[in-house]
């Protein structure tokens, strides 16, 4: 949501906003929706104070016995009644057209933000080279998984259709060990308090983090007014709604594991083989809520956090800001962190790093109470993947793949392995 005092006060910051966001100029149409507003507000308002005028006149007029004038004031106090419902739902009306107008209108990119229309326009902004020699090419994950019967795909779709997977035996167990390792490397060392929310949301909690409404095709819907939730970054950034804080409880940072449920209503053709693009996967996320001086300082502290967790994997990876054209509805600025991955010969997201500003905290009604008398404003929040689980899983098959078909495992998974140390190929 947006505050439609600041698109009054400054309309051609907002539109130049929006242009970088490949969007046509909406201020004029906004003010003009307030304006209907305020007018609504207005004459509900007028309306009632005449009859509060008229309720002081009754009584002096029938205080002088004056009971023609006294009748007269009461038939218009009675036709200002019959009127109250209709201006009352004008009122409501216009409020709803301006808040709908206004909720689907995306975040204002920060200044820093690179211009560009799509993925094309990213800019590179810092890499990580593993330690060991990085392959150049070799199978994909699915071809790995397949071949040793601990990744399928066919059983998968037996129960639940496409883009869902089956992994059975050591591939199981080294995905829960990634998520495991992820928790507690955030909870140990980057200070996140672990969560463990319910999945299913309402409505509100959804709109709150702008999935809904411009998103309701990409979304499960549970049964009257339940959502499966497409990342934790929704119960978790909820998790502060219609509250006020005070400015010393923050930053909050919290982070959770949990399965996360996409439609992928438009990624129809895309990454068909394979985990990369599921229905249902596990992904730890993370999310702060902050005071708005810290957010920026805020979002550099959770890029790092989640590049650690591949440090520790020892992944080549990089890191690109994300440019006005290809950022999510509800950021401001964006860090997408790609690992390379062998099978395709190419980079693919692992992680996404967002700054919302006050974005979502509007949405949500998430306030704080500053210090030193400043008055009570909305919170900054912020979320990222620390990170996608089954996509490390991708990148940690691909890149330690050995020629027998085998995977080694990471020294930093090994621990929750049972001190195993490679998942065997194929028996021949």
């Amino acid at each position: 949501m947006h505050d439609i005092r600041a698109i009054r006060e400054n309309p051609e910051a907002f539109d130049r906003d929006l242009e970088r966001r490949g969007l046509a100029p909406l201020s004029a149409e906004l003010i003009a929706l307030d304006d209907a507003r305020k007018g609504a507000v207005s004459a509900a308002q007028a309306a009632q104070e005449r009859r509060n005028a008229l309720s002081k006149e009754i009584g002096a007029a029938k205080k002088a016995k004056d009971e023609a004038r006294a009748s007269e004031l009461m038939a218009e106090v009675a036709r200002l009644k019959e009127e109250a419902p209709g201006l009352e739902a004008a009122q409501g009306e216009a409020a709803k057209a301006l808040d709908e107008r206004l909720a689907a209108i995306p975040n204002r990119p920060k200044d820093d933000v690179p211009p560009g229309a799509d993925e094309h326009g990213n800019v590179e902004y810092r890499r990580f080279d593993s330690s060991r020699e990085r392959l150049t090419q070799g199978r994909q994950h699915f071809e790995l998984g397949e071949a040793t019967g601990l990744m399928d795909f066919e059983a998968a779709a037996k129960l639940s259709g496409s883009r869902f997977v089956v992994l059975k035996g050591q591939l199981a167990r080294l995905e829960r060990a990634l998520g495991q390792f992820m928790l507690d490397l955030h909870t140990g060392e980057h200070g996140y308090t672990e969560v463990v929310p319910p999945v299913l949301v309402r409505e509100e909690a959804m709109f709150g983090t702008a999935q809904l409404p411009k998103f309701r095709d990409d979304q499960f819907a549970a049964g009257e007014n339940f959502w499966l939730i497409p990342t934790a970054e929704v119960p978790l950034t909820n998790l502060v709604r219609e509250s006020i804080l005070s400015e010393d409880e923050l930053p909050l940072r919290f982070t959770a594991l949990t399965p996360c449920f996409r439609a992928e209503a438009g990624a129809a053709g895309r990454d068909t083989r394979g985990m990369l693009r599921q229905h249902q996967f596990n992904k730890v996320e993370l999310v702060s809520i902050t005071a708005p001086e810290k957010s920026a300082e805020e979002h550099e502290r959770m890029l790092a956090c989640a590049e650690a967790v591949l440090q520790k994997l020892d992944l080549t990876y990089r890191v690109m800001t994300l440019c006005t054209g290809d950022m999510g509805f509800a950021s401001q600025k964006t860090y997408d962190i790609e690992v390379w991955v062998p099978g395709q010969q190419t980079y693919r997201e692992i992680s996404s790093c967002s700054v919302c500003g006050e974005f979502q905290a509007r949405r949500m009604n998430a306030r704080y109470r500053a210090k030193e008398g400043r008055g009570v404003g909305f919170v900054h929040t912020l979320n990222g993947s620390g990170v996608a689980v089954g996509r490390a899983l991708i990148a940690v098959m691909e890149n330690y793949q050995n020629p027998d078909g085998s995977v080694t495992i990471p020294s930093a998974l090994q621990p929750y392995m049972g001190g195993l140390t490679r998942i065997e190929g194929p028996k021949n």
